[in-house]
Parts: C-alpha cells; sequence; structure tokens
C-alpha cells in the first residue's frame, strides 16, 4: 500500500473528501518553494501534486507556464526536484506527493534511474501528462513493479470506448480533469462533473479526483460534493507568482482546503 492508497482509506473511513493541491517545485525559487510544500500539511492539504518543471509544457495554461520558466530560472532540474521532495520527507513521512509533468527529463534521465531516484526522495505517485496507455510499458509498468502510484488521466472527451484503456493500469486514483483544454482556461461545473464521475466509477474502484477550473472554497466544496476530492493549481501558483508572502499563499490554501473538506 502507497501513501496515496493509505491517504484515500484513512479519508474514506473518516467520510471525508481529499483536497489536493499543486505546486510548481522550484517557483519562485528552491528555498520558498520548500517553505511552501512543507506547509501544505497544515493547511489541509491531504496530496501534494509537485510539478517537474520543463520547457515546453503542452498542457499547461499561462500560469503554470510562467510557474515552470520561473522556476527554471531559478536553477531548477529534476535533480534539485527530487532534492526538494527529499527535504519534505526529513519532517513529513505520510503526505503522499505525486510528481506530475512531462516524460522526456525522465527518458533522459533513464526510467530505472529515475524511479529508483523518485522513490529514494519519498514520491509516491507520478501524473505524466504526455504519455498515452499504448505507451504504459514505457513507464508506468515499471513505475507500478517500483512501488509508485501511475496516475492518468480522463477528460470529458474519455468516451466508453477509450475509458477502460485509461483505466486499465491506473492506481492510486484517477484525475478527471473537468474541462477541456489548458488549466486555468475555465471553470468547473459540478453539475457537468457529477454525471461524468458516476460514469468512471462505474467501471473502477479507484477514488476519482477532479481538477481544473476549481479556483475557490465554494467551487472546491461543490466539485468535491460530487467526486472523492478536488484539486487546485493554478488559483494557488498564480499567488505565488504574485509574490505573496509564503504565510498569505498558505492561509488561501486553507480556505480551499476547508472548502473541500466540507463537502
Amino acid at each position: 500500500m502507497t501513501r496515496i492508497d493509505a491517504k484515500f482509506a484513512e479519508l474514506s473511513a473518516a467520510s471525508k473528501k481529499a483536497f489536493v493541491a499543486y505546486v510548481m517545485a522550484g517557483d519562485p525559487d528552491f528555498d520558498t518553494s520548500l517553505e511552501i510544500v512543507k506547509g501544505l500539511p497544515a493547511a489541509g492539504v491531504d496530496i501534494i501534486e509537485l510539478g517537474l518543471p520543463f520547457t515546453d509544457p503542452m498542457a499547461d495554461g499561462p500560469t503554470i507556464q510562467l510557474a515552470g520558466q520561473r522556476a527554471l530560472e531559478a536553477g531548477m532540474t529534476l535533480d534539485r526536484t527530487l532534492e526538494l521532495a527529499t527535504k519534505f520527507r526529513e519532517t513529513d513521512d505520510s503526505t503522499p506527493i505525486v510528481m506530475m509533468g512531462y516524460y522526456n527529463p525522465i527518458y533522459s534521465r533513464g526510467v530505472e534511474n529515475f524511479l529508483d531516484q523518485a522513490k529514494a526522495a519519498g514520491i509516491d505517485g507520478l501524473i505524466i501528462v504526455d504519455l498515452p496507455p499504448e505507451e504504459d510499458e514505457e513507464l508506468c509498468i515499471p513505475a507500478q513493479k517500483a512501488g509508485l502510484n501511475f496516475i492518468r488521466l480522463a477528460t470529458p472527451t474519455t468516451d466508453d470506448q477509450r475509458l477502460p484503456k485509461v483505466l486499465q493500469n491506473t492506481s492510486g486514483f484517477v484525475y478527471y480533469v473537468s474541462i477541456t483544454g489548458i488549466t486555468g482556461a475555465a471553470e468547473a461545473q459540478s453539475g457537468d462533473v457529477g454525471p461524468e464521475v458516476a460514469r468512471i466509477k462505474s467501471k473502477t474502484d479507484l477514488p476519482i479526483v477532479v481538477g481544473f477550473g476549481i479556483n475557490t472554497p465554494d467551487k472546491a466544496q461543490n466539485i468535491a460534493s460530487v467526486a472523492d476530492g478536488a484539486v487546485v493549481g493554478s488559483a494557488i501558483v498564480s499567488k505565488i507568482g504574485a509574490g505573496e508572502p509564503v504565510a498569505d499563499v498558505l492561509a488561501f490554501v486553507k480556505t480551499l482546503a476547508d472548502g473541500a473538506h466540507a463537502a
């Protein structure tokens, strides 16, 4: 059982929904990013999504793209991202970390080396947005064998014919992308999301967590009420990008977590 599996079992036993927060590793710099990440659990975050900075992020909207650019300009690398996770683990051995990003840096490192290093750093799962199920032998299967969850994205365009393929090797949870398009492009609507979550749940026992288009405590509560949890990224990252103090960023995160947990 991974930390992700344990966290969802704990939340289910307490009849609570999950709140997942995304931040870009190294944004705006290593030390500030580490301070934010270390503060997320106390702000109510159940699972941390840690973005791996990449030069060509195809699924990310302007807010996340700029965060990646800031991190890269500050010297962030795959090694430094793993170092950030390692330092987080010095004081927190229970909060799950999901690394989210693109395959190129992992491919360049070598899958076996990367998985060994990610496991040693305390990474629990991967969301690699540019590897479809047809490429599962590339990273998904080796990751699962190494003890990391491989979390797949389902979208409004994932029809009943495609869904089984998406689900076949997914573990940890399913990340449902509530809108078509890039991050931060539109707002999620619970009336649209609810039936889609129910459709996916009819095909899997995995928790369904919904992301994209969630930017307020009310929205987090509404979306979490029709799913197993809510993810917020751009709304948090925009405050980091605006240079808000760490305490203010974490206070905002707590309002979002409180919203999701009220569902």
